[in-house]
């Protein structure tokens, strides 16, 4: 579900320039240690965190810190730190104390609970409410499925801004960064062909934010191509990317950001397509390079038409989702002026005729009578 903090993110893509830094992040890596008795299983999470479960033939030599507990109290910089608990044992006074003092000086922490199957039941579950905010997971570090569902989404989640060097550093979390960078730049997108999509609800703006979001939308997949190539470990130039996937970038593509272009002509109701088309183009794109790393080849015209159609339609609930969550301004209450009259006295009307009274019966009748109406005298007698 897209989440409010998305549209805040919109220009993050957009305002990448140069390809130079994405590639210093990636060659960079990043600083990792583990920390936690002999036989909590630190050694064999860092052996899982240096291969590939979807190749397992793939396995790196990063270097990495394997501390023990009393040897972790001393000073070391590192970007990141897991913190290992064998679930079986039951006090963990000094793993809490080390995790709240390198939190106190803002390091980054993550705990890892390393569960091992104990016929016994003798298994002490950490409770959650003993580390309070710190971020925990809870797991086998044997089990491929739990570390790249739980325990790589969690790494990520702490270091955003090194997700580059982390995959390709670590093949443990080059599929999970990989998904990350897709969504991302996919709900950038998103949000971009939002905002100038509400623009072009004004005529004069149309047609050249349509010509412009071509562009901008192009760049974005571009370079989530060469993100997605430096993550998973390919060659940091750019010109092998343009050989390699120009197709997927040209022709194919192309026309969908034509279509998308032209859908954004009609105002108001091209919004949610518009965006649609944005997030869905990206997502395939983003995949085809997945799948590449994955298998070793391009996924075929049939496969790639479905996986649009999917992305399209997931596309579509996001727009709209974006679009509730856009502040709608209130107009401000215009009271108009009452009119003024001009003003004039009243015109004084003539007084009402005197009576005629009867000199016989004493009876009034009408100024304008010739006969009494009541005994028929003459006025004239």
């Amino acid at each position: 579900m897209a989440k409010t903090s998305d549209l805040m993110n919109t220009w993050k893509n957009i305002q990448e320039i140069d390809l130079r830094p994405l590639q210093q992040q990636a060659l960079n890596g990043i600083k990792v240690a583990i920390v936690g008795d002999p036989g909590s299983g630190r050694s064999t999470l860092a052996s899982q965190m240096r291969r590939d479960p979807a190749r397992s033939h793939l396995e790196t030599d990063t270097p990495m810190l394997i501390l023990d507990l009393e040897a972790a109290r001393g000073p070391f910089e590192v970007d990141l730190i897991i913190l290992m608990i064998d679930s079986r044992k039951q006090d963990i006074s000094r793993e809490k104390e080390l995790a709240l003092g390198w939190a106190n000086t803002g390091k980054k922490v993550l705990v890892f609970e390393n569960l091992f199957e104990e016929p016994s039941g003798s298994t002490a579950i950490i409770p959650w409410q003993a580390w309070k905010r710190r971020r925990v997971v809870c797991g086998s570090v044997l089990d491929d499925g739990f570390l790249t569902a739980k325990f790589a989404p969690a790494v990520i989640d702490l270091v955003p801004n090194q997700v580059l060097g982390l995959g390709r550093a670590f093949p443990l979390f080059r599929v999970p960064a990989a998904h990350y960078l897709i969504n991302d730049t996919c709900l950038s997108n998103a949000a971009y062909s939002l905002s100038t999509g509400m623009a072009e609800i004004v005529p004069v703006f149309d047609v050249p934010l349509n010509l412009a979001d071509m562009l901008v939308l192009t760049k974005t997949q571009a370079y989530l191509v060469y993100k997605l190539g430096l993550t998973l470990g390919f060659s940091t130039r750019w010109q092998d990317y343009v050989a390699e996937f120009g197709s997927v970038l040209g022709s194919g593509f192309l026309w969908r950001q034509l279509a998308r272009s032209l859908v954004g002509l009609i105002p108001v109701w091209g919004i949610v397509p518009k965006v649609a088309v944005a997030y869905a183009g990206t997502y395939v794109v983003g995949n085809t390079i997945l799948q590449w790393y994955l298998t070793g080849r391009h996924i075929s015209t049939r496969q790639m038409r479905e996986l649009y159609t999917q992305a399209f339609a997931r596309g579509k609930h996001i727009a709209s989702s974006l679009a509730k969550r856009l502040p709608h301004p209130r107009l401000p209450k215009v009271r108009l002026p009452r009119p003024q009259l001009p003003s004039r006295k009243p015109r004084q009307l003539p007084a009402p005729p005197e009576l005629h009274k009867c000199p016989a019966c004493g009876q009034s009748s009408a100024a304008d009578a010739s006969f009494c109406q009541y005994c028929g005298k003459a006025f004239s007698e």
